[in-house]
């Protein structure tokens, strides 16, 4: 079983210096952090870090106790850049090796979680620009060269776009 979104709120709080077992958070900064952990992971959802968060459809109509069924990967980004935006509502300020470490998982969890990008092959009809002079090359032309590897669509069928 993964992470509950109330172990990444307190989380959160022990990193901005507010751990539960020193202090006790009412229920209502309890209601408020998981409201932004919410919009966090909505604002995170938009921008294609898809971890499977389950993010509610109205603002209070999350479940602190749910799992949130984030992968592992994702746990340290979550709980670290969700006290950054904690702290200064409760006048902390942060050191820089915590926004450092946020900043890194972060990355780090959008590398894992983007899609690569697709290969592609230039047209032959594709100038290969302005600098490129015929007498350069030893083919003797401006243009790309048709692919030599083409994609197959099977074992001796190649694709064709139209």
């Amino acid at each position: 079983m993964g992470w509950t979104k109330r172990q990444y709120i307190e989380q959160a709080f022990e990193e901005i210096g507010l751990a539960a077992y020193i202090f006790d958070l009412t229920p209502e900064q309890l209601q408020s952090a998981l409201r932004r952990l919410d919009a966090m992971m909505a604002g995170w959802n938009a921008n294609g870090i898809r971890i499977g968060w389950p993010i509610p459809s109205i603002a209070d109509g999350s479940d602190i106790g749910v799992d949130a069924k984030a992968p592992d990967i994702a746990n340290e980004a979550i709980y670290l850049n969700l006290a950054i935006r904690l702290a200064s509502s409760f006048g902390k300020t942060l050191s820089s090796d915590t926004k450092m470490y946020a900043d890194a998982a972060y990355s780090n969890l959008l590398n894992q979680t983007s899609a690569p990008t697709p290969e592609r092959q230039f047209p032959d009809t594709l100038s290969r620009g302005a600098g490129t002079k015929p007498w350069r090359s030893l083919d003797n032309t401006q243009f790309m060269k048709t692919p030599s590897n083409p994609l197959q669509a099977g074992e001796d069928s190649e694709i064709n776009f139209d």
